[in-house]
């Protein structure tokens, strides 16, 4: 497991299971990602604006719940 994953499991961790969070990034090969940070939910999407509306409305639009990646994304399926 990767630190950046590490990170994503201690924060998941830190939260209650309705508070879901979700990050969102571009892949190796350009698309938009946008991952729970439970591993419950995510999808690979065409442009940034379509990841961020997916990850804001799965949140309720809750402050601080979408966060970047700051580096590569991928959705493992």
């Amino acid at each position: 497991m990767s630190n950046f994953e590490n990170r994503l499991a201690a924060q998941a961790a830190d939260l209650s299971p309705a508070a879901t969070s979700f990050v969102v990034g571009q892949n190796a090969t350009g698309n938009w990602v946008a991952i729970e940070t439970h591993g419950l939910a995510g999808g690979i999407f065409l442009s940034r604006e379509a990841a961020l509306h997916y990850a804001a409305f799965e949140t309720d639009h809750r402050p601080g719940a979408v966060q970047f990646a700051p580096r590569s994304l991928d959705l493992k399926i």
